[in-house]
């Protein structure tokens, strides 16, 4: 159980992205990570002497905090943005139906399956919200569906290499941040950050490019892989609600049918063994 609310505290921090985005939309987004995840990286520096972990691990998490980003923004600037993040949302089905094949003595029941197809469903409901999608094949579906991979992939794979402390995050964060930064420098154009801008970037620092991976990796550290997935797709579907909220308006059909077959799927999938 411990394992399972430190996971829904990052995903409560990470509901909160969509919001803090849509506000900062003006700035460019490598900026933004950049900056963002040198600020997640603070809580740690008092222990930075945990940050001295293998080559390895070090790589391992510049390839989950930065690879994942740099795909994503690559994809929603070639496809359309919600079916971007539509398939980027792949990655907790991935890492429910990639747990066998990465970690030992982990297998899947059918009941995982199912709740993990549900959970996708309830999921890409939510997302879509009701609108339009573009038809049509967009190449940037493809860094979206790889982002998905090295999210899921990083996520397992951190249980697989020798057990390295929380604290370490906030080195792959600052690397992952400085990483971003330069790619600001090559691709984005300048730009002047308002003292508001500069607040937000900090919460979002400290919350969902900061926070919730500490509180991610302290869940995965703790508890089933599977069910961990199965309860990230309460991702999306709370970030819908937290944006709707935000903007005044009330749940749709569609928003109250994504919260039930996603819970359900959360219910089953975490009683399954």
């Amino acid at each position: 159980m411990p394992a399972n609310l430190y996971a829904l505290g990052a995903i409560a921090l990470w509901a909160t992205l969509a919001s803090l985005g849509v506000t900062l939309s003006h700035v460019p987004p490598f900026l933004l990570t950049g900056l963002a995840l040198l600020i997640g990286s603070i809580p740690a520096w008092p222990m930075m002497r945990q940050w001295r972990v293998p080559p390895k691990t070090l790589a391992l998490g510049v390839y989950g905090l930065f690879g994942f980003h740099f795909l994503l923004f690559i994809a929603l600037r070639h496809a359309p943005p919600v079916q971007a993040n539509l398939v980027n949302y792949l990655w907790p089905l991935l890492m429910v139906l990639l747990a066998p094949a990465l970690l030992r003595g982990v297998q899947l029941t059918p009941r995982h399956i199912i709740a993990a197809l549900v959970g996708f469903a309830g999921a890409a409901i939510a997302i879509a919200g009701g609108q339009r999608l573009d038809a049509g094949f967009a190449w940037g579906y493809l860094p979206a569906a790889g982002s998905a991979f090295i999210w899921a992939s990083y996520s397992l794979l951190t249980q697989r290499v020798a057990r390295f402390p929380t604290a370490a995050i906030g080195g792959f964060a600052a690397i992952s941040g400085l990483l971003a930064l330069l790619c600001h420098a090559l691709l984005e154009p300048s730009v002047a950050l308002s003292s508001q801008d500069w607040l937000l970037i900090a919460l979002m620092g400290l919350g969902p490019l900061g926070g919730a991976f500490f509180l991610w990796d302290a869940a995965l550290k703790r508890g089933d892989a599977r069910s961990i997935g199965l309860l990230s797709f309460l991702t999306p579907l709370l970030s819908t609600l937290l944006l709707l909220l935000l903007r005044g308006e009330r749940p749709s059909p569609s928003i109250v049918l994504a919260a039930v077959m996603i819970v359900g799927a959360a219910l089953v999938g975490t009683r399954a063994r």
